[in-house]
């Protein structure tokens, strides 16, 4: 596959055949078809270890598949490249380097990749941790910050290169109910603000249902495709919506999908 991708100010995502086997043997992923739209936000649900995590590497050209192709913009690639979409990794552990404070965390992105003035950089990165409501802990080290605290910065360095395609691994997984749902909202609101085509993975069909335009559920390892699902939700996400009857109707699919991924 070749590298290549149109600017755009969010990524179009073609997967043809795309299969992924480990050595030993251990079959991740089974000869798998998606296609994701400029601009959706996507939850990627299945059993533990069906091969989810898998896929969204090779989508950020992470690992690379045994067979098939992933596509942006019509153009085949293998990895990322100078002309690829702009993408940001969010991982479950932060990775925040301990001896910068949150603004140098945050900048670290620009620093590397960007050729602008000193002075935009750090604007950027002000902007970007604002965003994501951190701006009262911009001087704080990560040992002085909360398990959401070190979530938000991570979040904002991934948003501080104005990404078109953002892929999150079960980010919030580690964090408590209440923390869990408020950094939720304030994903679902950056989303509806900026509108890039966002992939999130989790195990949890209420931060799916909460969070996504549209999920998939997948079979137990190797991978494959039982449910594709357009929510039937308001674009506009509240508080209100998670004890609201359809939203529960929306869980109830994606859980029979879930419970008929484990039997497949």
């Amino acid at each position: 596959m070749n590298v290549h991708a149109a600017p755009s100010t969010s990524a179009r995502i073609t997967i043809r055949g795309v299969s992924r086997t480990f050595p030993g043997g251990v079959e991740a992923i089974r000869n798998l078809d998606l296609d994701i739209a400029a601009g959706e936000f996507v939850a990627l649900l299945g059993p533990s270890g069906c091969g989810k995590s898998t896929l969204l590497r090779i989508i950020a050209g992470l690992d690379e598949p045994t067979a098939g192709d992933v596509t942006y913009h019509e153009t085949s690639y293998e990895r990322f490249g100078e002309h690829a979409p702009r993408a940001a990794f969010v991982f479950q552990d932060a990775h925040l380097l301990p001896w910068r404070n949150v603004e140098m965390n945050v900048v670290l992105p620009l620093e590397l990749g960007y050729s602008g003035p000193r002075a935009d950089r750090f604007a950027r990165a002000r902007s970007a941790i604002e965003q994501v409501g951190l701006t009262d802990a911009i001087d704080r080290y990560p040992a002085q910050l909360s398990g959401g605290m070190r979530m938000r910065a991570s979040l904002a360095r991934a948003l501080v290169n104005d990404p078109e395609l953002l892929l999150l691994d079960e980010p919030f997984a580690a964090l408590d109910e209440i923390t869990r749902q408020h950094l939720d909202d304030q994903l679902r609101l950056l989303w509806s603000r900026r509108r890039m085509t966002t992939i999130f993975v989790t195990h949890s069909i209420i931060e799916a249902a909460f969070l996504a335009d549209r999920a998939i559920v997948f079979t137990r390892r190797p991978a494959r495709i039982v449910l594709d699902h357009r929510l039937d939700l308001p674009v506009e996400r509240t508080a209100a919506l998670r004890t609201d009857p359809q939203f529960a109707r929306e869980m109830r699919k994606l859980y029979e999908a879930l419970e008929q991924g484990e039997r497949a």
